[in-house]
């Protein structure tokens, strides 16, 4: 691993709340992601499936996670199962984790091999009511791949067809999206590479650079601080591609009178940031380009300004459409007209902003986390409003991650440069004045 390994307790805590949901007499079974072929015989790089990462730290390929409480033995309340170290393979595809080494990691004693499982798999199981598996209910997901959860949970159902099952999902989503203090450490080491990268490209931008090296940019940045890379595909849309949420081809050139807007983020520990900022090639800011950021930016601050325990989703998007209707008409993009005669299905401010201004943010960049119902403690959610005027061929969109506390929220990128005096500034090479890093 590029970063510096986390200490157990994390995901010894992470356990201990998950544990605590499930029912007596159960058993929950967390499988890892499969390892998948590209072409040939060469695969994609590894991710581990985010809810056995989030319960073990354990990264590697070919890992299970199991709980059984009740389990008679203590030895096998909770068990981690590693693919058997094997001298030849290692060879090729370097070294596999010891017994030893895991549990340094992950907090669990017993480690079983998985060619070991099988016999004992059997015999927990006949011992247990209840068994819990996992499946992927991210309200985001999309396509019909048959993932090795999927296999997993038709296996065990063939298997062992008189069990009562239960779904993972429903605690682990309610679990992940409130962060422990832990948690928000990792985020905020994610936020500051972040930051850092951003600060290179304040002072690399300009007129005549590929998007490709703005990309560059940021991978070389994020790496040399012991990030293991981008949490997700970087966004680098100079121009009219901005207007394009998920623009990630990043091979046109950044011309002088345009704008660029990047979206990108560190992965630190398995933890994820994620920031936008959009900026002039130039370096300086038009007069319509700075109207146009600063109610972007309005927009942006007066999200926070709502964001609080016990707020509605509901609310918070019904309160900042109100708000993008009245700041829309004040640029020139919408008249009075157009808001008296929307419809509350398609408000007029869709025009402009045709997405969503916040998301959940932890191991996944578009974390697990409910869309309905009350804002608790603990989230982290992006606020990222952005306008996008094809009659104009530009697009701006501002985003923050940020922490929900007692009182209200706090921003993990507060010291990240986001007025246009500040970003002008830095584009010079001029640090701003009384600015504390």
């Amino acid at each position: 691993m590029k970063y510096f390994a986390q200490r157990p307790e994390l995901f010894t805590a992470n356990r201990a709340r998950f544990i605590k949901e499930m029912l007596p007499g159960s058993i929950a079974v967390f499988v890892s992601n499969d390892e998948m072929p590209s072409n040939g015989d060469a695969h994609y790089p590894f991710r581990q499936n985010s809810n056995l990462f989030w319960l073990s730290g354990i990264s590697q390929e070919d890992s299970m996670v199991i709980f059984f409480p009740d389990h008679p033995d203590v030895r096998y309340r909770e068990v981690l199962v590693l693919v058997r170290p094997n001298e030849v393979k290692e060879k090729w595809d370097g070294r596999r984790l010891r017994a030893d080494e895991a549990r340094a990691i992950s907090g669990i004693k017993t480690i079983v091999w998985l060619d070991m499982l099988d016999t004992l798999l059997q015999q927990w199981v006949h011992l247990a009511e209840n068994i819990y598996l996992s499946s992927n209910e991210n309200d985001r997901r999309s396509g019909p791949a048959l993932t090795r959860e999927y296999r997993f949970i038709m296996e065990m159902q063939e298997r062992f067809p008189l069990h009562r099952y239960l779904r993972s999902a429903v605690i682990i989503r309610q679990l992940r999206a409130v962060k422990t203090s832990m948690e928000i450490g990792l985020m905020q080491t994610a936020v500051d590479i972040t930051h850092t990268a951003f600060d290179r490209l304040l002072t690399f931008i300009r007129p005549g650079v590929m998007e490709y090296e703005v990309e560059a940019e940021i991978y070389h940045s994020f790496i040399s601080q012991k990030s293991s890379g981008p949490a997700y595909s970087s966004i680098v849309a100079s121009g009219d591609r901005a207007r394009t949420l998920h623009y990630i081809t990043n091979d046109q050139e950044c011309k002088d009178g345009e704008l660029v807007l990047m979206d990108f983020g560190a992965d630190y520990s398995g933890y994820s940031a994620d920031l936008t900022r959009t900026v002039p090639v130039s370096g300086r800011f038009t007069k319509r380009q700075k109207e146009v950021y600063n109610a972007c930016l309005h927009l942006h601050q007066f999200a926070k300004s709502l964001l609080k325990p016990g707020l509605t989703f509901s609310h918070y998007n019904k309160k900042i459409g109100e708000e993008a209707g009245k700041t829309f008409e004040k640029i020139g993009l919408l008249t009075k007209a157009d808001i008296r005669n929307q419809s509350p299905e398609h408000p007029a401010y869709f025009k402009y902003m045709y997405h969503g201004i916040s998301h959940h943010l932890g191991i996944d960049v578009h974390d697990l986390g409910p869309r309905a119902g009350a804002i608790e403690e603990g989230m982290v959610l992006t606020v990222e409003p952005g306008i996008y005027i094809e009659e104009e061929q530009v697009g701006v969109r501002i985003e923050n991650d940020v922490w929900i506390t007692r009182g209200g929220c706090k921003d993990l990128m507060a010291k990240v440069p986001i007025t246009v005096e500040e970003i002008e500034a830095a584009m010079k090479g001029k640090a701003k004045e009384g600015r504390k890093r």
